[in-house]
This record gives C-alpha cells, sequence and structure tokens, in this order.
C-alpha cells in the first residue's frame, strides 16, 4: 500500500458570511492514523469532506505528496471514502461491491478477482463473497465498505464517523480491527469521531477541533495529560474546574484556602482536576498530607457502584460541584447523602487555565 504525506496550508471554507473551517494548518506524516475529533458543528466532518473533494474550499491549499489536488475534482484526488452508514450497494454481492471501482478503472478481470479476494482476507469476510447485504450484520457491512475503499489503493483513507450506527460492544471490537488492518496496510488515515474514547484507542495523532478552528494536534497522551486550553480538557475526558483565588499574594482554591503553589496570571484562573486523579477520604480531615497533596472537604451528593469503578458525586463549602472516580469501595458506597468526605489529590495532577470557554493553559 502507498503512503503519502498530507498536508494543508490557510484552509478556509465559508458558507456565505458563516465560516466553517478558519485558517487550517496541519501536516499528516505518510502512514499515520490521524483523526479529527469534536462536538457536533465544530468543522470537522467539513475539512474530511473538503480534503475529499466533496466540499470546494475558500481559500488555501491541500496536497499529497507535494502534489496541490485542491483543484482537482473528487474521482481523481487518489483518496477513498467509508461513510458512516455503510453506502454498500444492495443489489450487489459483497464480491461485485469490493469489485465496483476496480471496474470502474477498467482493471483486467483476473486481476479484479485476485485483489477482491486479497482485500476480504484483510478484512476477514474471506467466507462471504457471494452473500448479499441484507444476508450482513452492520459490522460486516461497514468492512465491506472498508475493502472497497482499499482495493483501489488510495494514497489516503478518509473515514466519515464509520463505527457510529454500530452497537456500543461492537464498536470497540471494530475499532481495534480497523487500527489493526490500517496498520498492517501502513496507509495515511483521516478519520473523523465525536467519541474521546474511539480517537484515543486508535490515533497516532489526536487533532480537537471547535468553532472551525484547530484547537490542539498531539498524540493522544499529550491531548489527555497536556491539554492546550480549557475546551480540550473539558471535552477530551472528564474534567472538574475550580475558582482560584488571591490571598495575601498567594494563588489558592477559593473552595478550601489550599495553596497551590502555582506562578499564575493575576487574572481569573480555574484549576483542573481530572476525577481519576481524586482519592476520597471518609475517616478524618486528612491534615496529615504531605506537602505535595492537598484535600477539599466535600459534602457527598451522590455515590453510583458502577461494578469495577464507582462514582461520587460532591459538593465543595462553597458550591462547587466536584466528581471522583475510582475503583469500588465499600466504605465509601456505603456513605449516606451530606455525610462528610475529602477528596485528596497530589499537586502535580492540577492543571491551570483562563477562565473562559478557550481559556489557554497557564
Amino acid at each position: 500500500m502507498i503512503m503519502a504525506l498530507v498536508e494543508i496550508s490557510e484552509l478556509r471554507k465559508l458558507y456565505g458570511e458563516v465560516v466553517a473551517l478558519s485558517d487550517i494548518n496541519i501536516s499528516i506524516p505518510s502512514g499515520k492514523f490521524f483523526t479529527l475529533l469534536g462536538p457536533s458543528g465544530c468543522g470537522k466532518t467539513t475539512l474530511l469532506r473538503t480534503i475529499a473533494g466533496f466540499h470546494q474550499q475558500s481559500a488555501g491549499r491541500i496536497t499529497i505528496d507535494g502534489s496541490s489536488i485542491e483543484h482537482l475534482p473528487a474521482h481523481r484526488r487518489d483518496v477513498a471514502m467509508v461513510f458512516q452508514d455503510y453506502a454498500v450497494f444492495p443489489h450487489l454481492s459483497v464480491r461485485d461491491n469490493v469489485a465496483f471501482g476496480l471496474k470502474q478503472r477498467r482493471i483486467p478481470a483476473k486481476e479484479i478477482t485476485r485483489q477482491v479476494e486479497e482485500v476480504l482476507e484483510v478484512v476477514e469476510l474471506g467466507k462471504f463473497v457471494d452473500r448479499m447485504p441484507h444476508e450482513l450484520s452492520g459490522g460486516q457491512q461497514q468492512r465491506v465498505g472498508l475493502a472497497r475503499a482499499i482495493v483501489v489503493r488510495p494514497k489516503v483513507l478518509l473515514m466519515d464517523e464509520p463505527l457510529s450506527n454500530l452497537d456500543a460492544r461492537l464498536r470497540v471490537d471494530l475499532r481495534a480491527e480497523l487500527r489493526r488492518i490500517q496498520r498492517d496496510l501502513g496507509i495515511t488515515t483521516i478519520y473523523v469521531t465525536h467519541d474521546q474514547e474511539e480517537a484515543l484507542a486508535m490515533s497516532d495523532v489526536v487533532c480537537v477541533m471547535e468553532g472551525g478552528i484547530i484547537q490542539q494536534a498531539a498524540t493522544p497522551l499529550d491531548v489527555y495529560l497536556r491539554p492546550s486550553n480549557r475546551f480540550v480538557a473539558s471535552f477530551v475526558g472528564a474534567n472538574n474546574f475550580l475558582q482560584v483565588g488571591n490571598l495575601k499574594g498567594e494563588s489558592v482554591l477559593k473552595c478550601c484556602g489550599a495553596s497551590v503553589s502555582q506562578h499564575l496570571p493575576a487574572g481569573p484562573v480555574v484549576c483542573a482536576l481530572r476525577p481519576e486523579d481524586i482519592s476520597v477520604k471518609v475517616d478524618e480531615d486528612p491534615s496529615y498530607l504531605l506537602n505535595t497533596e492537598i484535600s477539599i472537604p466535600v459534602q457527598i451528593k451522590e455515590v453510583s457502584f458502577l461494578g469495577r469503578e464507582m462514582e461520587i458525586f460532591a459538593t465543595t463549602d462553597n458550591g462547587e460541584a466536584l466528581k471522583a472516580v475510582g475503583r469500588s469501595d465499600s466504605q465509601v458506597i456505603a456513605l449516606p447523602i451530606e455525610s462528610r468526605a475529602w477528596f485528596c489529590v497530589e499537586r502535580k495532577n492540577l492543571s491551570f487555565f483562563e477562565d473562559n470557554e478557550l481559556g489557554v493553559r497557564v
């Protein structure tokens, strides 16, 4: 399979006066799995369809291996698309669905047979070549769509939320299979999803979008552990945000007065802490904590038992909401509503952002 470098420069897309994409600049390395992640309406699908040639950009440049493609029609861009709704031809067998693109290219019949059989083995549908789409499960139909896309050997594979119509269990199984196939083929892949877990599990690079703008593009680990702004911190995974105040020139958490020992700017700032970084103490005020930790007194509002894990919802003394997640603990699960407890967190796990929707990390 051919690997290709994709570069997008100063790309803009306007619908009248509405800016759908604003100054998009990204470089996607050859053979990597690159995911566009964001909420509905953020511009991720518009960007994917612009790369595919289904939408015409208002400005900017798109290149594959240094060759501009933005002026080319969709069928000449050497990309292939896998759609959300499977998009298989209901009147054609699995074999004929997969062979469709090859027949359009006038490939010899023997070569079509060889390539179709080869790619169906890759997607583990070799035993289903003569089945009709209505005889397949949703996951199998999506694999037919994938096979039809990769059999034409595109330089770039585009995938628009291909797992969103599948049930939760099948999505988990198929995302691992998609990643295996992509890695084995080494094909440059641009994948669109709104599912954070899917993006983190499958990607080499996660590109978070909001408002038609790239908020952060980095490895899954960096996006999760070192979000560039408050939007990324709140959208990728869960986060608690607490107000930071100033007491005698020192930055403190307003909810408990704990010093956060950070050199923070004078403007409004919030402190972010992940639910999984919080431990819950119930016996006594953990005043014995080391200087590397802080404790926040809370009132328990709800404890949800989820099997291996539990979720604890609480409020601070000044009314700020907090959530903790951890391994199930019978003592915590048994806590009465409104009982006193302490949420403890290591200082190294705190992050700070300017206090606005897109507030940058400080």
